[in-house]
């Protein structure tokens, strides 16, 4: 048994969203595909046999309880088992990156190998996705095409784009997004065919611009380089370019104090086991 493990947690873009339809349990249906990103959180994982959790989250204003990742470790925990994590936060919080989801799915995926836990894959992803909607493309550790309430998935190969995302400071209040009336909710489906010949958008973009002016603004803003994109219901927006100069370029661009990133899509998580792109 190991004694410690880093891993980095990438963040995630929606390319897409189509919300295709609504359960009886108040779950939205919808179609997206998750691309992962070459930047991400950090998190260092020390193993303990006290039986203690502990997290130094830098000051995140969360209970430590309802963290992800105490909460991700506390569903493999058993026994003396213990961790001290360190989390090195830098997938802004509410923008839509899925830095939640990727710390959470990270944890599982650490303490799996951390703890010598032997669980396959499959029950990993059964663990996440009780966690959280987004968790499972974490686990499963691929961009991927994704359908249900986002954990049925299918991995897909993408061209290693190169986004350029926005950061707008605002938290867009993700209940109040998908219970908003105008929220569009019967999208026809579509397949990835359709996608990839540019037959797509974010069902929730029209709600959260109207909702959220900075939003609107960082769109506008990035519209003046490619087609601009929410992600997942946001606060960031991104779009992408072919090549990494084209974008550094058009970063330089940006008003002075526009908080942004740049990143290239990959295809396999560097938080699985034995990485590779």
């Amino acid at each position: 048994m190991s004694d410690s493990l880093t891993l980095t947690a990438p963040a995630k873009l929606n390319l897409f969203l189509h919300i295709t339809g609504r359960r009886p349990d108040g779950y939205h249906e919808l179609q997206t595909l998750f691309q992962l990103l070459d930047w991400g959180d950090t998190l260092q994982f020390t193993h303990n046999t006290s039986g203690r959790i502990t997290l130094d989250d830098g000051g995140l204003d969360c209970p430590q309880e309802d963290n992800l990742v105490v909460r991700a470790a506390r569903a493999l925990q058993s026994g003396r088992l213990g961790v001290d994590i360190r989390l090195q936060k830098r997938i802004p919080v509410g923008g839509g990156l899925g830095g939640g989801s990727s710390d959470c799915g990270a944890t599982l995926l650490a303490l799996n190998r951390l703890w010598d836990l032997g669980l396959a894959q499959e029950e990993l992803l059964a663990i996440g996705a009780g966690l959280g909607a987004d968790v499972p493309v974490f686990v499963a550790g691929r961009t991927a095409w994704a359908e249900g309430i986002g954990e049925r998935l299918t991995p897909v190969e993408m061209p290693a784009l190169w986004y350029l995302v926005v950061v707008p400071q605002i938290h867009v209040s993700t209940g109040k997004v998908f219970s908003h009336p105008q929220l569009t909710r019967n999208s026809a489906p579509i397949k990835m065919a359709a996608f990839f010949d540019g037959h797509s958008r974010n069902d929730t973009q029209p709600v959260v611009r109207d909702l959220y002016p900075e939003v609107d603004n960082a769109l506008k803003l990035l519209d003046k380089f490619g087609e601009a994109r929410l992600t997942g219901t946001g606060a960031c927006v991104f779009t992408s370019f072919e090549h990494e100069a084209d974008a550094r370029a058009a970063r330089e661009q940006l008003p002075r104090g526009t908080e942004s990133i740049l990143a290239r899509g990959i295809n396999v998580s560097p938080a699985l086991p034995n990485p590779t792109d």
